[in-house]
């Protein structure tokens, strides 16, 4: 598999790194594409890419890494800044923003993991990390040259990396993801800059789901997925939006095709 960039009504190949594939995970205005690429390793070492100009860069080579180690570029900003996780010398995987040719390790909450998924153009990146309580997991906001613990939503303690987290952040710095409450549901999640999280709640009326958030723009609309009324099975979910203090179930919003199929 290889990733690919679509434009003006045709699919262009991205090539690899070397390796037997690619995937790419964002693209800027400027149509520079960041994602990773396994090396002529084959499917054994990723590394993060920036394609740029008609060509794909290895940026972990670029940050002066060791070429056997791994990285994932996961966002990039209209100025080209681009926010990941690597694998260090040690082993611990911790957060990255690549900037201006040099690359900044983003650190943790006081463990040995954490990494980064969005990055907006005032530069602030979001993530997850382990805190110094190994195994509690919180999301992060990293500006000013320091990581932020966003704190959490109840929940005790989780072990699973990439539950607790944050995933996407607009312009004014508010930031929306998921995170476990003492419930053990996980609940969408905005944080605001400042003060506690605020939870989001759950498209289900009879007792708790969970849910989280994805993405929010501009406008502080958030979408994400949740349980719904339907059932509560774990993996009964259904995309919603939020907005306006509301959270809209969209299978309820599904308009039937020309032949009357949803």
């Amino acid at each position: 598999y290889h990733a690919f960039l679509y434009k003006d009504g045709q699919m262009k190949d991205l090539g690899t790194l070397g390796g037997l594939g690619s995937s790419a995970s964002a693209i800027n205005d400027s149509g520079q594409v960041v994602g990773s690429s396994y090396t002529d390793n084959g499917w054994v070492v990723e590394h993060a890419f920036l394609y740029e100009n008609g060509q794909m860069k290895d940026l972990h080579t670029l940050m002066g890494l060791n070429s056997a180690a791994t990285s994932w570029a996961a966002d990039i900003n209209a100025s080209g800044h681009v926010v990941g996780t690597y694998v260090t010398a040690s082993g611990e995987h911790h957060a990255f923003l690549y900037k201006d040719g040099q690359m900044k390790d983003l650190g943790t909450l006081g463990s040995d993991f954490s990494f980064a998924s969005a990055i907006n153009d005032s530069g602030q990146v979001v993530g997850a990390s382990y805190s110094a309580y190994y195994g509690e997991v919180h999301a992060f906001l990293y500006e000013d040259g320091q990581m932020k613990d966003l704190g959490d939503l109840g929940g005790d303690y989780n072990p699973e990396i990439g539950k607790d987290r944050a995933n996407g952040i607009n312009a004014s710095g508010h930031v929306v993801g998921q995170s476990l409450k003492s419930s053990n549901n996980f609940h969408a999640f905005l944080y605001r800059g400042e003060g506690p999280m605020q939870d989001l709640g759950d498209l289900v009326t009879s007792g708790e789901g969970s849910s989280g958030a994805s993405a929010i723009n501009d406008f502080d609309q958030i979408v994400g997925a949740s349980n719904n009324d339907h059932s509560t099975y774990r993996y009964d979910t259904t995309a919603f939006l939020y907005q306006d203090g509301e959270m809209i179930d969209l299978e309820t919003r599904l308009l039937p095709d020309d032949n009357g199929s949803v």
